[in-house]
């Protein structure tokens, strides 16, 4: 268990009046569970078959309420990583709104909660990926990779892969090329849209000692990284095209967000110095994003309108 020693002091107000709503959603990471559940929506929107509108409105909340859980875990147990980093100190925890028992009882409620409710409703393919993402997230990411290895982003980005292949498997009861595709997508994006912040935030990571890429390889060989993950990247986006799954609007798209991707990326690597640096990583972190969602609003709007035709 993460050392959360220093928080004695503003944790015993917060154990005798509990955080409110507020701090509770944000243990979940919003942001981040509202990327969870866009890309398990369009994994289930590609897989063929047909899943009642009630229960695939179950199956993404059940997805939605899973990576709350392990958002929750994840502050639980980085509880003092996240007081030294800039970034991350203003979270429930490191403020005294929450209390560390608190946020494991909420995460293991919320995970347990998410799992039984999707397997026992919609089909146990999906239930058990569930509980393998969250399973994977919390143990192998933030417990044994984010503080050991610069790799952790790079496997444990998996986690995030995960989503587009639950809503998948909760539409059809199994796994099929397709879905690992769109898991591939997501996998491969995950390094250079983390190193690039990470490029910008290196001495926060540094002061939590995080053994991020640009802390222990410094930040040329980040931004080697970034390029050879950007160009793996950039086709594979288009696999969807080649394998049927998406049509010319998809591949006009990815094609176009892909140059973009990359140009960024070089940009990234040439800048070396001062603001124009940081801007660059800043910009490749900030676009990655629009790539990403891009890339599966195209391939949702593609699947809508053939139903329409259809």
């Amino acid at each position: 268990m993460a050392d959360v020693g220093y928080q004695s002091g503003p944790l015993r107000s917060a154990q005798a009046m509990g955080g409110d709503i507020g701090d509770f959603v944000a243990l979940m990471k919003p942001r981040v569970m509202s990327l969870v559940v866009f890309t398990a929506l369009v994994g289930m929107v590609l897989a063929p078959g047909h899943l009642h509108p009630a229960l695939a409105v179950i199956a993404l909340l059940c997805i939605a309420v899973g990576a709350g859980a392990s958002g929750a875990l994840n502050m639980w147990y980085d509880a003092d990583i996240d007081a030294r980093m800039q970034r991350t100190a203003s979270r429930p925890i490191p403020r005294g709104h929450v209390t560390p028992d608190e946020a494991l009882t909420f995460g293991m409620i919320l995970a347990i909660g998410s799992v039984l409710t999707l397997g026992l409703t919609v089909n146990w393919v999906a239930g058990a990926l569930l509980a393998f993402t969250i399973a994977f997230y919390v143990l192998v990411y933030t417990m044994w990779l984010k503080r050991r290895t610069p790799q952790n982003i790079v496997i444990g980005g998996a986690a995030g892969a995960f989503p587009p292949m639950i809503g998948w498997a909760a539409a059809t009861g199994a796994i099929s090329l397709e879905s690992i595709v769109l898991f591939l997508i997501i996998f491969m994006w995950t390094p250079p849209h983390f190193w690039a912040l990470a490029l910008y935030r290196a001495r926060d990571y540094e002061r939590a000692g995080v053994p991020m890429l640009p802390v222990v390889a410094g930040a040329e060989e980040t931004r080697k990284q970034i390029v050879i993950y950007s160009a793996l990247l950039v086709p594979l986006g288009l696999w969807p095209a080649f394998m049927g799954l998406a049509g010319g609007l998809y591949a006009l798209v990815s094609i176009v967000l892909g140059a973009v991707f990359l140009a960024f990326a070089l940009a990234v690597y040439r800048n070396r110095e001062g603001r124009q640096a940081d801007y660059a990583a800043r910009r490749l972190f900030a676009f990655s994003i629009l790539y990403l969602f891009g890339l599966f609003a195209t391939l949702l709007l593609e699947r809508g309108i053939d139903r329409l035709v259809d």
